[in-house]
This record gives C-alpha cells, structure tokens and sequence, in this order.
C-alpha cells in the first residue's frame, strides 16, 4: 500500500523552510559555483517522497514535513520552540533528532548522538536520515580533499550500519550510493 500525504502540510512545510534557509548555499563540485540550499531541502524531500511511493511508512506527512525542515534548528536561528510551535511536537521531536548536537564538540561523536536519538523515533524520521546522505553523496565540492571523500564515505557507513533496520528502499538506495561514492576519490 502507497502511504499518502498531505499537500497542504507539504506546502507550510516548504514554505518555512525556503524562508529560514534564505541566502544560504553550499558548494557545488565546479570551482566557483554555489548552490542554493534550498535544492538540498527539495533533493532530500524527493527521496523520501520516492520512498514512500514503495514503502509502507506509517506516519507519511511526519516524514515530508521532517524532510522539508531537516537542517532547520541546526543550520537557522530557528527553534526546536519554533516548529513545534507551527508543526507540533512529533515533527519537532524529529527534526531535533535528526540535528546534530553541536554542544559535542568530536564529529564521530556527534554523528553516533544524533544517530542514538533519530533511532528513537519512528521509521519515518530514520527515512530522512536516510535520503540526507544519499543526497549529500552527490559529486562532492570540489575543495574537498581525498581524506574528507573517504571520512565522509566512511560516515554513510554508519549511518547505513545503524539505520538498516528501516523498512524502506532508502537503506538499498543508500548501500549503491556508497559504493558509487568511490568513483569521486
């Protein structure tokens, strides 16, 4: 069965996040090229939306709306107040797991805190994760060096090692976007 949801929540969803990650962008793998964030926020979106097309996902709209607001509390001065607020406690729960703690200073640390937190949600919110690092192993800046290629491939591992239990297409997808990462070192 295709889970379904809402395009009305989607729209506010999308909404918030395009104005709290405003003038934002990230670095494109061509020198000089920037790329706005919000592409990141509609790749992941994509993902998740692919996904549950396959998936049977309880909780489909707590999955897009985490997937739109993601990188909200850690990259904005946005709040975990402040989406619960708009979009109540389950998506703010969400996207506060899904943040990473930047009180924890060690990168691996911070990595396996927000991991232990995003595997006390539900399947939905372990989606996102999912869809975020396929999206981010994409052809990689083109000032990244060959040790931060292999540290980052490396953290997808991870990620995929600790979130397979998720039944969903993602944790297949995210296997074949580790292992085509290579081609980039």
């Amino acid at each position: 069965m295709v889970a379904t949801w809402s395009q009305e929540l989607y729209a506010v969803a999308w909404n918030f996040a395009t104005l709290a990650h405003h003038g934002q962008s990230y670095g494109s793998p061509i020198e000089g090229q920037r790329i706005d964030y919000i592409n990141h926020i509609g790749s992941v979106t994509m993902e998740v939306i692919w996904a549950l097309n396959a998936d049977d996902i309880a909780e489909p709209n707590l999955a897009v709306q985490c997937a739109l607001l993601h990188d909200v509390i850690e990259d904005t001065a946005f709040t975990y107040q402040d989406i619960q607020h708009r979009f109540g406690t389950a998506v703010a729960d969400g996207v506060l797991a899904l943040s990473k703690d930047a009180n924890i200073i060690d990168k691996t640390e911070q990595m396996q805190d927000s991991l232990n937190r995003i595997k006390q949600q539900p399947f939905a919110v372990w989606m996102v994760k999912l869809a975020d690092r396929i999206t981010n192993l994409a052809e990689p800046p083109h000032y990244w060096s060959t040790e931060k290629r292999h540290s980052y491939q490396q953290e997808a591992r991870l990620i995929l090692n600790e979130l397979n239990a998720c039944p969903s297409v993602l944790v297949e997808r995210l296997a074949g976007k580790i292992e085509a990462y290579r081609h980039f070192f």
